[in-house]
């Protein structure tokens, strides 16, 4: 094996270890790095490893910083490379090929938006807990199918978690901010709440999300809880009342009129919300 090892940077690796009867493996095994092979010229021959020089032609520090400016002004801020190379030709100017500004954009981190992102903030799971009637009420908006094909009716129901009581509800044509606004402030002054007492609950909907139902809320000293984005069971209590709602066996399939429905509605959810308070 040694002599194996001497012979080898004159005549080659597999010369020495033919001329030996060495087996190629054991001559690799034993050689420092073991499992690597050594570098080798064209003839087979071990060769020394050169140090790796910069190309003749590659851009100098200061001209990779030129062109990142380039690309960081407020010009070409919103463009890819190939955009802002192509507008730099038409004017008469190259400062280097568009690969080449894909290599110094990479190496700053910057290949994908280089614009300031929006973060997104971690939601928190919403907790609530009512140790009394009237500390935390749910509200949710549903709909009802109309006489027509396309024609639909919205429930809105406002209900206290604690006691399963419906404090209020309406049925109207649409969803509405305003509406909602309404309902709420009209169940709030009916509870005699008062101003640090109570927390209301709803998803993201936009008339939950609307600016005027969070001022009224925020005038009236109560505070709002949302369910987190895209979690649909964040807001359990009122999506289990509607389905205890629309799979009671006397629910009609559609209503004829907006005035069947606020007709038939106060007897179901009064059964409803007798059967959740069970």
């Amino acid at each position: 094996m040694i002599a194996a090892k001497e012979l080898a940077p004159e005549v080659g690796a597999v010369v020495a270890c033919r001329a030996l009867e060495v087996p190629r493996a054991t001559y690799c095994r034993h050689l420092p790095g073991k499992g690597n092979k050594p570098p080798r010229n064209a003839c087979g021959a071990v060769s020394a490893t050169k140090p790796k020089t910069s190309p003749p032609r590659a851009l100098s520090q200061q001209e990779r910083q030129n062109v990142l400016d380039m690309l960081h002004s407020p010009r070409f801020v919103d463009k890819a490379p190939a955009e802002a190379y192509a507008t730099l030709l038409d004017e008469g100017k190259y400062h280097c090929s568009i690969r080449t500004m894909y290599r110094i954009l990479s190496k700053a981190g910057e290949v994908k938006e280089r614009r300031n992102q929006a973060k997104h903030p971690n939601y928190k799971a919403p907790e609530l807990l009512a140790k009394a009637p009237n500390q935390v009420w749910s509200w949710d908006i549903t709909k009802l199918r109309g006489p027509g094909k396309w024609s639909n009716y919205c429930l809105y129901v406002v209900m206290d978690i604690y006691s399963r009581y419906i404090v209020g509800w309406m049925v109207a044509h649409g969803e509405s901010h305003s509406l909602a606004k309404r309902l709420l402030y009209e169940s709030i002054r009916k509870q005699n709440i008062k101003p640090g007492q109570l927390t209301i609950h709803a998803d993201r909907g936009s008339s939950m999300k609307s600016k005027p139902v969070a001022l009224l809320m925020s005038d009236l000293g109560v505070t709002k809880s949302h369910s987190r984005p895209r979690t649909s069971n964040d807001n359990p209590y009122s999506e289990s009342q509607f389905k205890t709602l629309k799979y009671n066996p006397g629910f009609p399939n559609r209503f004829g009129s907006i005035e069947d429905a606020q007709g038939f509605l106060p007897g179901v959810l009064c059964l409803v919300q007798q059967r959740t308070q069970a």
